[in-house]
């Protein structure tokens, strides 16, 4: 939502509290749609749902879980090529961005399940989206998740406050922690 205050551009989503109000959602909006834990990483716990019968199972699952993972965000599925882009933002710059290309044909792109990692050269839409995206939810230092959608050009569908860059420092060159380091000394 602050995203959206902000004129950020996401994928559209909706946040549901129970099974039941995440399926008259999924009936109401079609599919398919990905579902993403309101915490996590690598890539766990990310399905696509391509149907109800899919969502009940996948739904149910969760609700057996932990309460944290009864939060269903529910997002569109992005037509895009097959990657997305991760830029590391520090204070008012953006050093380094990675294209992460999915692996094997599979629609995720993280490089803990398969992806690879590539230079993405840091335009000025780039630039001004991630610093608004940071700016919206009063960031520092974020990592900044974006697609090139078919349809929207550039949306945000993550901002991590944990960011992991080692692919970003490997494949760019750019020293990462340092310029974090330098920046927290900058501002202390």
């Amino acid at each position: 939502m602050l995203l959206q205050k902000s004129g950020v551009p996401t994928p559209n989503a909706t946040v549901a509290f129970s099974k039941d109000a995440a399926m008259n959602a999924l009936d109401r909006n079609g599919f398919p749609k990905i579902i993403k834990p309101t915490v996590g990483s690598w890539g766990r716990m990310v399905s696509k749902i391509n149907d109800m019968d899919s969502a009940e199972g996948i739904i149910e699952g969760r609700e057996a879980m932990y309460p944290i993972h009864q939060v269903h965000f529910l997002e569109e599925f992005v037509e895009r090529p097959p990657r997305d882009i991760r830029a590391i933002v520090i204070g008012d710059t953006v050093p380094a961005a990675i294209y992460r290309n999915s692996g094997d044909g599979n629609w995720k792109t993280n490089t803990h399940l398969g992806g690879s990692a590539e230079t993405c050269k840091i335009t000025n839409e780039l630039e001004e989206i991630c610093l608004k995206a940071k700016n919206a939810v009063q960031g520092e230092i974020v990592g900044v998740d974006l697609m090139e959608s078919n349809e929207k050009g550039l949306v945000v569908h993550e901002i991590n406050n944990t960011t992991e860059f080692r692919n970003v420092v490997r494949v760019t060159g750019v020293d990462i922690p340092k310029l974090m380091l330098e920046y927290v000394k900058e501002i202390a």
